[in-house]
């Protein structure tokens, strides 16, 4: 059993040089078999794993020309978050998911987190979200904390009128882009919520519609990207400062772990 083919399965594996050891003596020494083994063990221990909540994490983008992938991996803890061995596995992960598309990644990334990163990290870890943009101008923000980022599309612009938009995005969250993509259902639970609040208030039925409509355009500039007040000059909106810079929003993504 030389001490080359024992690194050579922990750096495939992530398995401890124990565990490495005790799969080469159980496979008389195969290679191939000892990987199996330590893959099946991964299988089970990410099994017993898997019930623990996870509220921690790390995003990471990786990029290629205009072309921008972005994976949400999260674990247990802060301890884990911070470690280097983990941020380094979420960066493979994005450049992984840049190489092979969305449609390949998701079914690689689930087996290769429960076969040899759960057991590498030591705690339960879950995709929490990919994903790919690409287009004319592309900009990312990912906050320092590596836990809430966004990623901006624009026809038109610059690169730092997107970077400027996705830290916007990611200060504020919003969770659409514009007020038509808003659900029927969910404005209308809106409505009934403000005029409970308006009655309670003993407004006067003359004012209601006035002051409901006031409500929703409120409403709109909280959850609509566009109709957001921009972070750095709240004079004007994010829409007013595409115009003013010939440029549109063709996509968007916000994240936070």
């Amino acid at each position: 059993m030389s001490l080359e083919l024992i690194k050579e399965i922990r750096q495939i594996t992530g398995g401890g040089i124990v565990d490495v050891k005790q799969a080469l003596d159980e496979a008389s020494g195969d290679r191939e078999k000892a990987i199996e083994i330590l893959r099946k063990k991964g299988q089970k221990i990410a099994a017993k794993k898997s019930a623990r909540e996870v509220k921690e994490g790390v995003i990471a983008f990786e990029r290629q020309a205009n072309k921008v992938a972005i994976v949400a991996l999260a674990c247990e803890t802060d301890f884990v978050a911070k470690n280097q061995d983990f941020q380094k596995a979420v960066q493979e992960l994005a450049a992984k998911l840049l190489i092979v598309g969305k449609e390949e990644f998701e079914s690689w990334a689930t087996k290769y987190i429960q076969d040899e990163l759960i057991v590498k990290i030591g705690e339960n870890l879950q995709l929490a979200s990919f994903d790919i943009f690409s287009g004319e101008v592309v900009g990312t923000y990912l906050h320092s904390n590596k836990k809430v980022a966004a990623v901006v599309v624009l026809k038109g612009g610059s690169e730092d009128l997107a970077k400027d938009i996705a830290m916007h995005t990611a200060a504020m969250a919003p969770k659409y882009l514009k007020s038509d993509e808003v659900p029927s259902a969910e404005l209308e639970k809106e409505k009934e919520i403000y005029a409970e609040q308006l009655k309670q208030e003993g407004k006067p039925e003359e004012m209601l519609t006035k002051i409901l409509e006031g409500k929703v355009k409120k409403y709109y500039s909280e959850v609509c990207l566009l109709h957001q007040l921009y972070i750095k000059d709240d004079k004007k909106s994010i829409e007013k400062l595409l115009e003013e810079n010939k440029a549109s929003i063709e996509n968007f993504g916000y994240y936070s772990l």
